[in-house]
């Protein structure tokens, strides 16, 4: 069998109006594999070794993958009635976290030695020194009840006696009637380009993540990067992803996120000590380099013929 690499994606990955952490993914790890890209397993031959983004998978993955040597790269865990069966007939599955690894162990009943963690890298950014009074405040991803938008929405309604701005960079199509309601607490610009948001970035204080739901959390080692400190809702991954490097408060409660906010605008103290952690965060981030290395040693296990027999039993 081939090691060459085929990857079943979106169709959207590329579509400016539509980023999202998984698209970055993609197209990183496509660009260093050198794989030939797909939207569909039907254009896929035979015997071929290809790499389906969780988002491209159905329950017809499970046919597909006695003549193709199927890897699923879950994103996010859909939930999908289907999706453990799926998952059970693939080669191998990869993870961008090990929250997600260990959720899909225990819901699916995955053979371990096939499900590997390969977690988004992050690329290497100049520091942001940050203002004294620290008011400029960024969140970033899709304007979604997911993200918790509203979540973010309630709490600065709190702080009303305080100065302070809240930019939110990401797309409002995808939950219009959500992204209406919000109001004008915080400032919604729509998606941006690379370079708007890594200016962006460069005028921020503190990135503030509010999500329901998050498997890794992308945009937190982003502005880690940056030495930005990070406040975020303890969901899923972004722990992992935080790593000590920010604080965390519990999802889905306004007055826990308003509290943390009060402190971080009304104590220079607090600001330079998150600073600091941000920073110290920062040198131990991991670039796309290691992620790819994960992908690839993943891949080469699910090309394993002993696979076959254990494969044939799960179908």
């Amino acid at each position: 069998m081939s090691r060459a690499v085929h990857l079943v994606r979106p169709a959207w990955v590329d579509d400016p109006a539509r980023p999202s952490g998984g698209n970055v993914y993609d197209r990183r790890v496509a660009a260093a594999l050198g794989a030939v890209e797909h939207t569909s397993t039907a254009t896929v031959p035979d015997g071929a070794l290809v790499l389906v983004d969780g988002l491209c998978a159905t329950p017809e993955l499970v046919a597909e993958s006695q003549r193709l040597r199927i890897v699923v790269l879950v994103h996010m865990p859909r939930g999908e009635p289907w999706e453990g069966q799926v998952l059970r007939a693939a080669a191998g599955v990869v993870v961008t976290s090990r929250w997600s690894r260990d959720r899909l162990l225990v819901r699916d009943g995955l053979d371990p030695d096939r499900v590997f963690v390969a977690e988004p890298g992050v690329d290497p950014a100049e520091v942001v020194p940050g203002s004294a009074e620290g008011t400029t405040l960024l969140t970033v991803g899709a304007v979604t009840a997911t993200k918790g938008y509203d979540v973010l929405a309630a709490a600065l309604e709190r702080l009303g006696d305080l100065a302070w701005t809240c930019r939110g960079v990401g797309s409002t199509a995808v939950e219009p009637d959500f992204a209406a309601r919000l109001g004008d607490t915080v400032r919604l610009t729509g998606p941006m380009t690379r370079a708007e948001l890594d200016a962006t970035y460069a005028e921020a204080d503190l990135l503030v993540l509010a999500s329901r739901a998050e498997t890794y959390g992308m945009v937190v080692t982003e502005a880690l990067a940056r030495g930005i400190p990070v406040l975020a809702t303890d969901v899923g991954g972004v722990r992992e992803s935080l790593d000590g490097g920010g604080l965390l408060v519990p999802p889905d409660d306004p007055d826990a996120l308003a509290a943390a906010l009060r402190a971080w605008l009304t104590s220079p103290t607090r600001r330079a000590a998150l600073r600091m952690v941000a920073r110290g965060r920062r040198v131990r981030l991991a670039g796309w380099d290691r992620t790819v290395a994960r992908l690839s040693a993943a891949l080469d296990v699910a090309l394993d013929p002993a696979l076959d027999a254990a494969l044939e039993a799960a179908r």
